[in-house]
């Protein structure tokens, strides 16, 4: 909160209301490691980093992020194995409910296998700087997403 502060005041003429507020703050505050691990895995590298920074700005912890994205990776690969189908008939076979098969379907699209084990890869590679391996933990989490995007350009159909 003091941050958030002290990056408005300087932004600013110093003088900081509802409105100034609302400008510099409107509709970032539900930013979740979902936010960035959906981003990443469609290809959106800039919308990933933005929704990355963010979280880390106000407070989300690494860890859920680094897991968020070796969610969407594993879900993405779990779902294109199964090939294609109605999601509630699958969502019961692979454990997982109907709304989270139909996210997966939508992201695995375009993906091959092999770029899919890249970006579990890098995923598990984030997930262990994350949780005791790196020094900053937010780079780690950038280089995931430049690693999870780049699997996903490389491996198009």
């Amino acid at each position: 909160l003091v941050a958030a502060c002290s990056q408005l005041i300087s932004d600013t003429d110093g003088r900081v209301d509802a409105t100034t507020v609302a400008r510099y703050y409107r509709g970032r505050a539900e930013v979740s490691g979902f936010t960035v691990a959906d981003a990443a895995m469609v290809g959106d590298v800039a919308g990933a980093l933005e929704a990355l920074r963010w979280a880390l700005h106000i407070g989300v912890d690494a860890v859920p992020i680094a897991d968020a994205i070796a969610d969407g990776a594993l879900s993405a690969a779990r779902v294109a194995a199964a090939g294609r189908g109605n999601a509630y008939q699958l969502a019961s076979g692979l454990g997982m409910p109907p709304w989270k098969v139909e996210r997966a379907q939508r992201q695995a699209r375009g993906w091959t296998a092999e770029a899919l084990v890249d970006a579990m890869q890098a995923a598990a590679r984030c997930n262990a700087e994350v949780k005791g391996g790196a020094e900053d933990r937010g780079y780690a989490l950038e280089k995931a997403v430049f690693a999870v995007t780049a699997a996903r350009a490389g491996g198009m159909r």
